[in-house]
């Protein structure tokens, strides 16, 4: 049977909104909406909130999925409020990575004294004579891709020993069959002069009070939506999670109300806008009446790429000093680890440390089903090939796997997007935004800029003022991801 949800503001005073999704956007658009301008509830899946922003205790120690920070690059209000919502626990910390480059390891971000007294003499040759024969060297010819825009802006030698191998690990294609889109917003740096201007804005005295740095909450990243979670709650949101949405209900081009399930019950929520945080191509599938058959078929096209996250808890203090470690050979499959307790810089629990590797894979490749115990296995056995032996106790090894990690931007990828965007973006009642709901590679306060945006663009009357989103979708284009 079907129940009418209680309506949140029954004298129609403020615009009623229901949010698809609990993570990053979806959080921010709340905290937003309910600073006087609506009333908002959230619905989500999971039993918690914060997706892949949230964060969970392993062992005493507060682990993320993947290694997360706040940049301080981010919009000036949503690093206004992030503060606030924090205080003293947000932590302005030192980043102190490093990356295997030429087989050598190598300060990531990179300080152009590191570059210069430890990168391969070869290697370093090879991107001095890239830079000086720029000018001279033939462009790419044919479509332009993610390869052609990198050979020709940063030429062979960082194109195919840093950028081309990593991308084939973390997307699973070749650069040539990747979109010129990744390069746009994956690649701060389009020539080897602008990285070389990177790294002199990072020598002491030039850089500015953030240049090198990251905002890290003392419990993990995901005390970020922990506190803007409560405090949209004290604004008056609610959040319903562990809620399974089976219909968005529309009539003709308009979104008119969106079905939830609990056991064989089903309620109906009737609220003036619809805003979506899920993915887009979820979306698609909870249509009824569904999309015309081209937003089906582009809809099935869109491709995520998975990720298992391998947490290996050691008997030790601390394996290294580094918080991350970045790895773009194709010898080693994991791309990334990181060391939580480095990121707060706990000291506490004495005894126990954890390394959480990024290992880039689909559901249905070798690695998926592999139990826990075997991968542990495989990690210690990349370390130890990369001269990183785990010489103390392995306690045990746990692992988290997420389907869609990453968009898939192949050379297809913007034609099906579009046609399933410009669809959505044709109804009434319905908003799509955030990392999930536009195909975006980026980062949170990228996430949280764009539920501000949608706050923004809110009306008295429940509508929505699409010119004022246009241009905040143009503004999003600039968006590029901080690695």
């Amino acid at each position: 049977m079907t129940t009418p949800t209680d309506k949140p503001n029954p004298t129609g005073t403020k615009p009623r909104i229901t949010i698809l999704g609990a993570g990053p956007a979806g959080i921010a658009a709340a905290y937003a909406l309910t600073k006087g301008k609506a009333e908002v509830e959230v619905l989500e899946r999971a039993p918690v909130a914060g997706g892949n922003s949230t964060s969970f205790m392993i062992d005493g120690i507060w682990c993320d999925y993947g290694s997360h920070r706040f940049h301080p690059v981010a919009d000036e209000n949503v690093l206004a409020d992030v503060k606030a919502l924090l205080g003293e626990d947000l932590l302005l910390q030192p980043r102190h990575g490093r990356i295997r480059l030429g087989g050598r390891w190598i300060h990531f971000p990179l300080k152009l004294q590191d570059a210069l007294l430890k990168l391969p003499p070869a290697f370093a040759a090879s991107l001095i004579g890239d830079m000086v024969l720029k000018k001279f060297r033939k462009k790419s010819t044919g479509p332009r891709s993610f390869s052609s825009v990198l050979y020709d802006g940063l030429g062979p030698t960082i194109s195919e020993n840093f950028y081309f191998p990593y991308v084939r690990k973390l997307w699973g294609l070749d650069p040539d069959k990747l979109a010129v889109t990744l390069a746009e917003r994956r690649v701060s740096g389009s020539s080897i002069g602008k990285i070389l201007g990177k790294m002199l804005r990072m020598i002491p005295g030039l850089r500015g009070a953030t240049t090198g740095r990251f905002y890290y909450p003392k419990k993990g990243f995901g005390q970020i939506s922990i506190a803007m979670v409560t405090a949209a709650e004290g604004q008056g949101a609610s959040f319903a999670f562990g809620t399974n949405i089976v219909r968005i209900e529309r009539e003709g081009n308009r979104v008119t109300g969106v079905v939830t399930k609990d056991s064989d019950t089903e309620t109906r929520h009737d609220p003036d806008q619809v805003y979506s945080t899920i993915p887009l191509t979820t979306v698609v599938k909870l249509m009824d009446p569904p999309p015309p058959p081209e937003v089906i078929m582009a809809a099935e096209a869109i491709r995520f790429r998975g990720m298992i996250l391998v947490y290996l808890i050691l008997e030790t203090d601390q394996f290294t000093e580094y918080d991350a470690h970045y790895f773009p050979e194709l010898s080693i499959p994991i791309s990334r680890m990181s060391e939580p307790k480095n990121y707060s810089s706990a000291a506490e629990p004495k005894g126990r440390t954890i390394l959480c590797a990024e290992l880039p894979c689909d559901p249905g490749e070798k690695w998926w089903d592999m139990s826990d115990e075997e991968l542990g296995q495989h990690y210690c056995e990349w370390l130890g090939n990369l001269g990183l032996p785990v010489k103390v106790p392995v306690i045990r090894t746990e692992t988290r796997r997420i389907a869609h990690a990453y968009p898939v931007y192949d050379l297809d990828y913007q034609r099906h997007f579009e046609t399933v965007d410009n669809w959505l973006s044709s109804l009434d009642g319905f908003l799509s935004f955030g990392r999930q709901g536009l195909f975006a590679h980026d980062n949170t306060h990228h996430a949280f800029a764009m539920a501000y945006a949608a706050a923004d663009v809110l009306t008295e009357e429940g509508g929505i003022d699409r010119a004022k989103w246009a241009e905040h979708r143009h503004e999003f284009e600039s968006h590029r991801v901080e690695d």
